[in-house]
């Protein structure tokens, strides 16, 4: 646990950075893992992970109760992807004991670069909320959607919640506002999902927990603000620059070794 004040800041200050991200588009998690690796680089992984996490669970599930008290969360379609994200989180974890995560990253770099040239070259995409519900059909393609997005949280995690909008989007047919707060409700319960591990593990750092949960919220509260002010068209542009980015990360993280 870091004595030094400066640099319990500039996490603090990163977690308000990954908040107002993460509530808007996802992606949260990007941000705040490097810097937690870089500014404590003592403390085992696990225990950064789940530090993570803790921040992450406040910022999320204030992004999700706000958006529900201005927009109308499916739940029809949400409830069933979230359950099976929660539940498909924990074979993640266990398939990284056995599956190395390096196979992921081109195949997640593919499915970025598609998302973003869909997004950019579709200009209606997410302009206009059409919910597609046909029952078991729709049932169906939540679970799957939850049980995919679940696994990939669990086992590897970067973009979870960009992936989880783009497919609320293309599958479902909401807006991008829409598809934000649903993603919202499904990753509270991944992120519940890992903490059932990591805090009965003592993998957590209790003050920088703190700190970082504290300043995801508040910078979730500026996000989620602007989205409510903005529509579906500020969140879309927020999207595909948080797109492209993981486009690069997972680019040189993909060829640079």
């Amino acid at each position: 646990m870091p004595t030094d004040y400066s640099v319990l800041a500039l996490i603090s200050a990163t977690a308000l950075f990954a908040g107002f991200i993460d509530s808007l588009v996802g992606g949260g998690g990007l941000i705040q893992i490097p810097v937690l690796f870089t500014a404590l680089p003592h403390e085992l992984p696990a225990t950064l992970f789940g530090t993570n996490k803790i921040s992450s669970v406040f910022g999320t599930s204030y992004a999700a109760g706000r958006y529900a008290r201005r927009v109308q969360i499916p739940w029809r379609t949400t409830l069933p992807a979230a359950l099976f994200a929660f539940a498909f989180s924990y074979l993640g974890a266990m398939a990284v004991a056995w599956l190395p995560r390096e196979f992921l990253r081109p195949l997640i770099l593919v499915l970025l670069v598609v998302s973003a040239a869909y997004t950019f070259w579709h200009k209606d995409f997410g302009a206009i909320h059409r919910p597609q519900y046909d029952g078991r059909r729709e049932l169906a393609y939540a679970l799957v959607m939850g049980g995919a997005i679940g696994f990939y949280e669990g086992f590897f995690g970067p973009g979870a919640g960009s992936f989880l909008i783009f497919f609320f989007i293309r599958f479902f047919g909401f807006d991008f506002l829409h598809a934000s707060a649903a993603a919202k409700v499904v990753n509270i319960a991944t992120n519940l999902a890992a903490l059932g591990f990591f805090i009965p593990n003592g993998f957590y750092l209790p003050i920088v927990a703190l700190a970082m949960a504290s300043s995801n919220v508040l910078g979730s509260v500026i996000g989620t603000h602007l989205a409510l002010r903005h529509g579906t068209g500020f969140v879309r542009r927020v999207f595909l620059l948080v797109v492209c980015a993981l486009i690069l990360k997972f680019a040189w993280d993909t060829f640079s070794g």
